[in-house]
């Protein structure tokens, strides 16, 4: 084990050696390599952002429940706790009328026309967060129904049609974010699969002399498998960079917008795990490539 690590940190080494010895073609792919993996992730983090920017998009699959406006407190307290219970519901919100009326009053900017009414004309209202299993438009309809059958309620609010838009919007995403990171995978495959080819050409000549003297094509092909894990490492620390400097630089325009807006949303990075999956992504990708080529490569290559 002791002898086999050696001759693998050697050959590690040595690859990185190599690739020195010619810095402007190794850049080139390197840049290469990072731009596309640079692109999906770019695009991941859009998508997380706006995600965290509408507060998850959980809110557009809320179900606003109006108590009666002759209902009272305890009422609505016991309507929750019944609500609660359901397994199709991950959250109950209880907004009390009393508080209702006192953020309407702030938000409103009819504080006078308000204080002359002699009673609260708010009900007690529940918002009821369907559980994330059960959002689909047929569920939640049903939810909504059964909702509606509790003592005390006037009006069960539900835009259903926006529901139906939700999931949709969702389901696009996901399937742009998947194809892309696939397409600029299966490019990254290409791109270092044709340079460990080239490289192979350029050593042909090694690599038959290595064959002559008893090297098989696993030692053979070792060198070059690490060339592509170098490869990878770098263009995922290119691609790392670059979603970096795209936050640093979008960061201060978005956090301006959000404040007229009086908001305190924030631009956030890929963070400490979505860098780990992007550098092991780059390493995995850049060996599949050298993998595939140089097996392919080395097997046709026989001593004369």
């Amino acid at each position: 084990m002791k002898q086999w690590l050696e001759r693998h940190t050697q050959t590690l080494v040595g690859s990185l050696g190599r690739l020195w010895t010619q810095p402007f073609a190794t850049l080139l792919t390197i840049l290469v390599i990072g731009i596309a993996l640079a692109l999906p992730a770019c695009l991941h983090v859009l998508v997380q952002n706006v995600r965290a920017a509408s507060g998850g998009w959980g809110n557009a699959l809320d179900i606003s429940v109006y108590m009666k406006t002759d209902a009272t407190l305890e009422q609505a307290k016991q309507a929750q706790k019944r609500i609660e219970q359901r397994r199709d519901v991950e959250e109950v919100t209880l907004v009390e009328a009393d508080a209702a009326l006192a953020e309407f009053r702030k938000s409103s900017g009819f504080g006078e026309a308000l204080d002359a009414l002699k009673d609260n004309p708010l009900p007690h209202a529940l918002v009821v967060r369907p559980a994330e299993e059960f959002r689909d438009p047929a569920t939640v309809d049903g939810l909504t129904a059964e909702l509606r059958k509790i003592d005390g309620v006037d009006i069960v609010q539900l835009d259903t049609a926006w529901v139906s838009r939700f999931n949709a919007i969702l389901d696009v995403v996901r399937r742009v974010v998947l194809l892309a990171a696939g397409l600029f995978a299966l490019g990254i495959l290409v791109i270092v699969g044709n340079t460990i080819r080239l490289d192979i050409e350029n050593r042909r000549d090694e690599i038959e002399v290595t064959k002559l003297v008893g090297g098989s094509d696993g030692f053979v092909r070792r060198p070059f498998l690490y060339n592509g894990v170098w490869y990878g490492l770098g263009g995922g620390l290119v691609a790392w960079l670059t979603v970096t400097v795209v936050i640093a630089l979008l960061g201060e325009p978005v956090q301006r917008i959000a404040g007229l807006y009086g908001s305190s949303f924030q631009l956030q990075g890929l963070g400490l795990e979505g860098s780990a999956v992007l550098l092991a992504g780059g390493v995995l990708l850049g060996w599949l490539g050298s993998f595939i080529a140089a097996t392919k490569e080395i097997r046709g290559i026989e001593p004369k």
